[in-house]
């Protein structure tokens, strides 16, 4: 499916040329984090001024399962990522379609893209035809991302200390 559309919303393909605005979603939500006084998922700094995690945002951008949210006529308000599972997790025992990335904007015109995005995963494993998802997430803080993938139907499968980084590792069959 090369593009989905929904209301205003317009999924397609991502690619290097949407890291920018990609980045600004991550520095948005930084922002938010340093607000709320959680800076542990992705720390304190803005990644548009951290060479590293530009160099990761535009490669991910670039990877086959890349995929943006964009309102029609407007900006990019989310990414998401499919693919091989992160390397740090353990090796699936099955075929899978694995939850790389999904970041959202907090504006108000992106309320429900992060839900809206995880059904769009599920549509592109089904078209695949795995039967398997996973991903992993921040398990820290107020657990609230952990919970928000528990509503989208996954159960926690494992939690794992990556460099003293809480991760949580879900899945869900569709």
């Amino acid at each position: 499916m090369a593009n989905a559309e929904s209301d205003s919303l317009i999924i397609r393909r991502a690619n290097a040329a949407d890291a920018p605005a990609v980045l600004s979603i991550f520095d948005e939500i930084i922002a938010w984090f340093a607000e709320i006084q959680n800076p542990g998922q992705w720390g304190a700094e803005p990644w548009s001024s951290q060479p590293r995690q530009v160099a990761r945002v535009v490669e991910a951008c670039s990877l086959p399962g890349a995929w943006v949210a964009e309102q029609r006529d407007g900006p990019i308000r989310a990414a998401l990522v499919l693919g091989e599972a992160m390397p740090y997790v353990p090796a699936a025992t099955a075929p899978e379609i694995y939850v790389r990335l999904l970041v959202a904007s907090r504006h108000s015109s992106a309320r429900g893209i992060g839900r809206r995005l995880m059904a769009f995963a599920e549509d592109q494993a089904r078209l695949a035809e795995v039967k398997r998802m996973r991903v992993d997430c921040y398990g820290g803080g107020s657990g609230a991302l952990v919970r928000f993938y528990e509503s989208c139907g996954y159960e926690r499968i494992s939690a794992l200390d990556i460099d003293g980084w809480p991760c949580q590792l879900l899945g869900r069959d569709v």
